[in-house]
């Protein structure tokens, strides 16, 4: 088993970091955000690391998330979330 990290996203905003690692951890893609982003003064570069065994993969999602592919249309229902009950309990009525 190869046990090496690969950085696959670099970025100087530590929300965008955080994002990218949240996306492929939601593609089933362990990530890790390493950089000067962390911290109490979130400032500097941020940088996503993945294992080895999943760089192809996690390369085609930063990519897709680059291009926009996972944007949502200036007309999409952001209130219809697939998977969860129409009329959230957490909105308000």
């Amino acid at each position: 088993m190869d046990d090496r990290l690969v950085r696959v996203f670099a970025s100087g905003d530590s929300v965008a970091g955080e994002m990218m690692r949240g996306r492929l951890e939601a593609e089933g893609i362990t990530a890790m955000l390493k950089g000067e982003g962390e911290g109490p003064y979130r400032a500097g570069p941020v940088y996503v690391w993945v294992p080895a065994e999943n760089e192809a993969s996690a390369r085609e999602i930063v990519a897709a998330v680059e291009s926009g592919a996972y944007a949502l249309d200036d007309d999409a229902d952001v209130d219809d979330v697939p998977g969860e009950p129409a009329g959230d309990a957490s909105s308000p009525s």
